[in-house]
């Protein structure tokens, strides 16, 4: 991957990242997977605490990266709104109900990526 695509990557995965901290979103974890497989660049997971949350969490991001120009190429499970997968090519975001993010366990599924600060970051 170039550095402009690099960059482009680390772009819209910090960006969401702040959009899911201005609703709330509940411990974001950026790991950088590009090192680990080719699906994306980036995997941001979160929780929210009902399925209201995550709808607002989903569409807060949705409208926030449109405006950006960032293209949505997939969204999977929002009607039961147990967990959302917003599909951005280089980002994929995982939005989950407390209970679904500890059985799916994603951070140490993809163990072997990267974990990105948000700390220093956002």
């Amino acid at each position: 991957m170039s550095n402009e695509e690099e960059s482009f990557s680390r772009e819209i995965a910090l960006l969401a990242t702040n959009l899911l901290n201005e609703k709330k979103g509940l411990d974001p974890v950026l790991l950088e997977v590009s090192e680990v497989t080719y699906l994306a660049d980036y995997f941001l997971i979160c929780s929210g605490t009902s399925a209201q949350q995550i709808h607002t969490l989903a569409d807060h991001l949705m409208e926030g990266l449109e405006k950006e120009g960032y293209t949505l190429f997939r969204l999977e499970g929002y009607r039961e709104g147990r967990w959302v997968l917003l599909d951005y090519g280089e980002l994929v975001v995982h939005i989950f109900q407390p209970e679904e993010r500890e059985f799916y366990n994603l951070e140490r599924l993809w163990g072997q990526a990267s974990t990105v600060s948000l700390s220093a970051e956002s």
